[in-house]
Formats: structure tokens, C-alpha cells, sequence
């Protein structure tokens, strides 16, 4: 299936790369650019994979320690390849799903080089291709595919200044509480990894604020299925474009403890303090919009609507699955969502650190061709950019609803693999033999 050539994987570079010619080049070397390689490698394309550190080394040291997938084994995976050591309803933890990507990248001696960063990319002149600068010399290639994701910058707002006495860290940099300063903390945004850190840091004894701001808030499991399940049978995944207004919207949902919907009124209930947005600060008061019930009801909403349209699914299709009525009573709002707080006195409520839990940007700095738009965000249409010769990979809503989620990037990966042996057909059309390369790498013989 992936030719006869096997590579020794052992992920290191121990020489100095100067200067080779690849057809393909891939940049990072995450679940988007194994699943990257991956296809490149069935259709017989001579590729290389560059990584700057590990392979998926985000998992690895670019989350918490406790943090585990938020889907389960049986869903968050490759088609080609299951969990080895986590039961399929299980959560992955992090370092296991590091080592799966591994492993699978073992699986087809894909042609990974880490410890080289791409520096930068230039188009060549008036010819196709490109020259790619990196840490260890330099690289031709014909194409281009950026698989570096969306997790690359991470977004502090500019809300409490940085001399204002309080530890304020980015969810990437948090790893546990006793890597915090003693006293509560405040968690900004309401997603899962905000929802997961302020639940294990009020479960460790401190006090904890939780800023609020819109959210979906699917039910972990419904009937017996995971909420995965349902939105693959509803055909939710397929989705190809966001409602409107919704492109940013988080998702609270958590892998956490076996899985459980995340329930604001139980963290209300065990005593972190729910708020709405935040807002602006000045004098040491931070103040918070005052839509923390209205986000709330919103995220009931797509809650009941997403039961509702799994019990039509169940009637429709005769399955024989349980019953959950108590699934639809959602209980009073606590106090703290009937009379919200608009303002606290952080140093007065004994805060002293600040998790800002508030998503990433994109860097594609080191990017030197017209495939990013005056924000620096990528153009593309599928992962396929306006600059030909170059790909994004790894992207949300790259090509529908799941591109964020390990099986979704595969797929994801599939098409460009498809686009680029179409575009490779094209190019050599007429031509009496292929270009010649010179020390080629990530060829498959």
C-alpha cells in the first residue's frame, strides 16, 4: 500500500539539511500533517514534513495535565488505525494521543524531519515553485501545504494591563493548580478548556470566577450514544458553512471524568461564580456584560433543540434506545444567573491569577505568498489557496463542521492530496519526462 522503502523514525535531525528538492512540503507535523503524509504517500507523491519540535507536540506540552480528547476513542481517531490502549468509549489523555499520531506515522514511515522550522516561503521567479527557508538550510518545492492549524498564537484580550499586579496566564500555559499563585482565580471564557480548568480548580479548593460569554452545549450522551454519534446520524458533521453570526462560537463540552454535559447551574451549585463577558477594567474592578442569563438560555436552547432532534431521529428510524426524560429538566437558574455580577473587586475577592481561556490566532508570518488576507488570515476554498502550489490544513470549518476533529482533518487531508496529483497530472502533461530533482527527499521507491 505504501511501497517497500521503510525509514528509521526516529524524529531527530542529526545533520545539517542545506539544500534539497522535495515535490511537496509539508509544514508541521500535527495530526494535519501526518494525515497529511499519509495520503501523499498512497498516491506515490515525494513529499517531506517538516516539524519545528515533535511530532503532535501540542498535545503534549500545549495543554493541561489533566486534559483528555473531548471525543471518544471510537470517534477521535484515523479511519485506518484505532486506539491501542484506550477503550473505544474511553477518553484519550493527551500524551497518549501524542503517541497514537506517532505511532501511526510509524505505521507508513512517513517522512518526517523535526527540530526544522520553516522560516520562510517565497514564490520562485517566473517559474512554479518555491524556496523555503528553514533552520537547517534551504528547500524547493513544487507545492506548499501549510499544516500548522489554527492553535498557533495564543489570544490574550488587552482588558487587565500587565503591570496590574495580578499572574495572568493563556490556557495554553496553564498545566495545573499548584502552578499557581495562592488565592482564587478568575477563568475568561466559557468553552472546554475554560469550563474544564475552573472545574479542576475549584475541585483543588479555590475559589473561582468563570467569565460566560455565548456557547453551544451539546449533551455528552443522550440515550445511550455519544453526542458524537448523534451529530454524525443527524448529518451535523456535513455541515459546510456555520449559521450566520456563529463562525466563533466555543462548544462546552468535556471529555472529563468519563465524559459529562457540562452543567452551568452544577458549577454554579459547587460554588464558582459565574459572571457574564468580560468587560473593560480600571482602578482594579473588572466589570462583565450583563448578558450571563441570556448565554446561558442560548446554550440551553442548541441543548434541548439537539435532544429534541435526536428523539425525532429515534421515532423515524425505530431504535430501541432508552429513554432519558430527565435529560430535558434543566432545574431553577441559581442565584448568581438571576442577579449576575456586573463588577468585582478582584484584589478585594482574593483573585490573584487570571486564566484567559480565549481561543488562538493564526501565524502565517513565515508565509511569503498571496494566500492571506490583510489580517493575516489564510484564503482558501477547501485548504486550497489562490496562490497555486499552496495548501492550508487543519483549519475549523476548513470544508465542514468535524475539519476540527482528528477524523475530520484526515478527510480534510484527502482532498488536497486528491487536488494536488490533479494539479501534478497538469503540470507534466506533454512533457517528454518529469523535471529532475536534485537530492531528492521523501521519495517512496
Amino acid at each position: 500500500m505504501y511501497g517497500t522503502r521503510r525509514l528509521s523514525l526516529t524524529y531527530r535531525v542529526e545533520y545539517t539539511m542545506s539544500h534539497q528538492e522535495t515535490e511537496v512540503l509539508v509544514v508541521g507535523a500535527g495530526q494535519a500533517g501526518v494525515a497529511m503524509s499519509e495520503h501523499l504517500t498512497e498516491h506515490g507523491v515525494p513529499h517531506l514534513v517538516l516539524e519545528r519540535d515533535r511530532i503532535a507536540e501540542r498535545w503534549r506540552t500545549g495543554r493541561w495535565d489533566s486534559l483528555v480528547a473531548n471525543g471518544p476513542a471510537w470517534h477521535d481517531r484515523f479511519p485506518n488505525m484505532e486506539f491501542s490502549d484506550v477503550a473505544p468509549d474511553a477518553f484519550a489523555p493527551k500524551d497518549q494521543v501524542a503517541d497514537y499520531f506517532v505511532k501511526y506515522a510509524e505505521k507508513f514511515s512517513a517522512p518526517i524531519q523535526c527540530g526544522v522550522e520553516v522560516l520562510s516561503v517565497s514564490k520562485l521567479d517566473r517559474r512554479p515553485g518555491f524556496h523555503v527557508q528553514t533552520s537547517k538550510g534551504t528547500i524547493g518545492a513544487q507545492f506548499v501545504v501549510a499544516a500548522t492549524g489554527p492553535f498557533q498564537r495564543p489570544v490574550i484580550p488587552p482588558v487587565v494591563p500587565d503591570d496590574s499586579g495580578f499572574h495572568q496566564i493563556h490556557s495554553s500555559s496553564y498545566r495545573n493548580p499548584r502552578q499557581l499563585p495562592d488565592g482564587a482565580v478568575l477563568v475568561v471564557g466559557a468553552g472546554s478548556s475554560g469550563v474544564q480548568i475552573a472545574d479542576e480548580l475549584q475541585k483543588s479548593g479555590r475559589q473561582v470566577y468563570l467569565s460566560v460569554g455565548p456557547h453551544d452545549r451539546p449533551p455528552r450522551r443522550y440515550r445511550g450514544r455519544d453526542f458524537c454519534w448523534w451529530l454524525g446520524v443527524l448529518n451535523k458533521w456535513d455541515a459546510v458553512a456555520p449559521p450566520q453570526g456563529a463562525e466563533h462560537v466555543t462548544i462546552s463540552v468535556s471529555g472529563a471524568g468519563g465524559g459529562q454535559t457540562v452543567d452551568f447551574r452544577g458549577l454554579a451549585a459547587s460554588g464558582i461564580q459565574l459572571a457574564g463577558m468580560a468587560g473593560s477594567y480600571e482602578n482594579g474592578i473588572l466589570h462583565f456584560a450583563p448578558d450571563l442569563r441570556d448565554n446561558i438560555a442560548r446554550g440551553d436552547a442548541n441543548y434541548l433543540a439537539l435532544l429534541a432532534e435526536a428523539d425525532a431521529y429515534v421515532e423515524c428510524n425505530g431504535l430501541d434506545l432508552p429513554e432519558e426524560s430527565e435529560a430535558h429538566v434543566l432545574g431553577p437558574d441559581p442565584e448568581s444567573v438571576i442577579s449576575p455580577l456586573l463588577s468585582v473587586d478582584l484584589a478585594a475577592a482574593g483573585v490573584t491569577t487570571i486564566v484567559w481561556a480565549t481561543g488562538f490566532s493564526v501565524d502565517y508570518s513565515w508565509l511569503g505568498v498571496d494566500a492571506v488576507d490583510e489580517k493575516g488570515r489564510p484564503k482558501h476554498q477547501r485548504g486550497v489557496s489562490p496562490e497555486p502550489g499552496v495548501y492550508f490544513l487543519g483549519l475549523p470549518w476548513q470544508s465542514r463542521r468535524g475539519s476540527s476533529f482528528i477524523w475530520g482533518v484526515w478527510h480534510d487531508a484527502k482532498y488536497i492530496a486528491d487536488h494536488i496529483e490533479i494539479q501534478r497530472g497538469y503540470r507534466q502533461h506533454g512533457l517528454p519526462h518529469a523535471r529532475p530533482q536534485l537530492n531528492p527527499v521523501g521519495a517512496h521507491q
